[in-house]
C-alpha cells in the first residue's frame, strides 16, 4: 500500500480511503470483515458519515483495538451551529472515541450550501469550536455534483480548511468546465498545502432507468465498475495524479477487495487512459442525482 502525505498535517496516510458508505447495509460480520480486509491490506485511513447506516456503530465496535493506529474521520451534516454540535458529539458516541481526527462539512457542492456552513450561526463554528476543544483533529469539506471543485476552491478562500474531498475521475476530466475548475482547486489546495481527496474514482454512469430489470446491483447511488480490469484502469489513472493524496474506496463491500487489487497491480496513466476510453457506457455519475 502506498502513502502519501495528508498536506499540512504532515501525516503519512494510505491513498484508499475506507469510505464508511460500503457499511451502510450490511450486518456486523459482514462489516468486520470488509474491515479486516482493509486493515490488513494497509488501509489507515477510515472515513464514514453519520448518514451512512450503521457504519459509524461498525467502526465503533473496532475502535478499543484499532483507535491508536488509524486516521478517523467523519462529517458534519447539519448546516447549522447547534445541529452541527450535536452531530459531533453523536458522532463521538457511536464511535466510541473522544476525539476525531477530521470533522467534514458534508455534501457541500453549490455557492448557496457553502454560504449556509460558513456563515454566522453556521456549521463551521461548530467545527473550529470543536478543534479548539480538542476533540476534532482538523476541519474539512467534501462535496459531490459538477459545481463541487469551484465552490471547494472558494471554501479554500474563506477559511483554511485542512482537507478538501470533490470527485474527480477520467471521464470527469474530459468535461472542459469541470478540468479547468478542477486544476483551479488543486492550485489553490497546493499553495495552502491543503490535503486533497477525491471521490467516484471507479464510477461508471447513472444506474440506467431503461433497464429496470437490471436492478441496481450494489449499493452505490451510482453504477461503479465492476469489472476488475475497468477498476485497475481507474484506480491506476486517479492516483497518476500525484497532487490527490488520497481515494475514498466505493461505497459497496463487494467491490473493496476490487480497489485494494487495483492499488496493488497499477498502470500507466496512458495504459489506464487507454484502458477507459475503451469502457462502454462511461459518462458522468453526475447527469442525475438522488436527492
Amino acid at each position: 500500500m502506498e502513502y502519501r502525505r495528508l498536506g499540512r498535517l504532515g501525516r503519512m496516510n494510505s491513498v484508499l480511503i475506507y469510505g464508511g458508505a460500503a457499511l451502510s447495509r450490511v450486518d456486523p460480520d459482514e462489516a468486520d470483515r470488509s474491515i479486516a480486509l482493509a486493515l490488513e491490506s494497509g488501509v489507515n485511513h477510515f472515513d464514514t458519515a453519520p448518514d451512512y447506516g450503521d457504519s459509524e456503530l461498525h467502526y465503533g465496535r473496532w475502535m478499543p483495538e484499532i483507535r491508536d493506529r488509524i486516521f478517523l474521520s467523519t462529517k458534519i451534516e447539519a448546516r447549522d451551529r447547534d445541529g452541527a454540535w450535536r452531530d459531533i458529539h453523536a458522532s463521538l458516541d457511536r464511535l466510541r472515541t473522544d476525539r476525531i481526527d477530521l470533522i467534514q462539512l458534508h455534501a457541500v457542492g453549490d455557492p448557496e450550501d457553502l454560504d449556509r456552513v460558513t456563515g454566522s450561526g453556521g456549521a463551521l463554528e461548530a467545527a473550529v469550536e470543536a478543534r479548539e476543544q480538542g476533540i476534532v483533529g482538523a476541519i474539512g469539506i467534501t462535496g459531490h455534483g459538477n459545481g463541487a471543485p469551484a465552490t471547494h476552491r472558494e471554501a479554500l478562500r474563506r477559511f483554511p480548511f485542512e482537507t478538501v474531498l470533490t470527485p474527480w475521475n477520467y471521464i470527469l476530466s474530459t468535461d472542459e468546465s469541470f478540468r479547468h475548475d478542477f486544476e483551479a482547486l488543486v492550485s489553490e489546495a497546493r499553495r495552502q498545502d491543503a490535503a486533497l481527496m477525491t471521490i467516484k474514482t471507479i464510477s461508471r454512469r447513472n444506474w440506467r432507468s431503461d433497464h429496470p430489470l437490471e436492478g441496481q446491483r450494489y449499493s452505490t447511488w451510482y453504477e461503479p465498475f465492476d469489472e476488475q480490469c475497468h477498476v485497475d484502469a481507474a484506480v491506476s489513472w486517479s492516483l497518476s495524479h500525484e497532487e490527490i493524496a488520497g481515494i475514498a474506496m466505493v461505497g459497496d463491500v463487494r467491490l473493496v477487495p476490487k480497489m485494494i487489487a487495483a492499488e496493488r497491480n497499477r498502470m500507466s496513466r496512458m495504459d489506464a487512459e487507454d484502458v477507459l476510453l475503451r469502457a462502454p457506457d462511461y459518462s458522468s455519475p453526475f447527469i442525475e442525482m438522488p436527492i
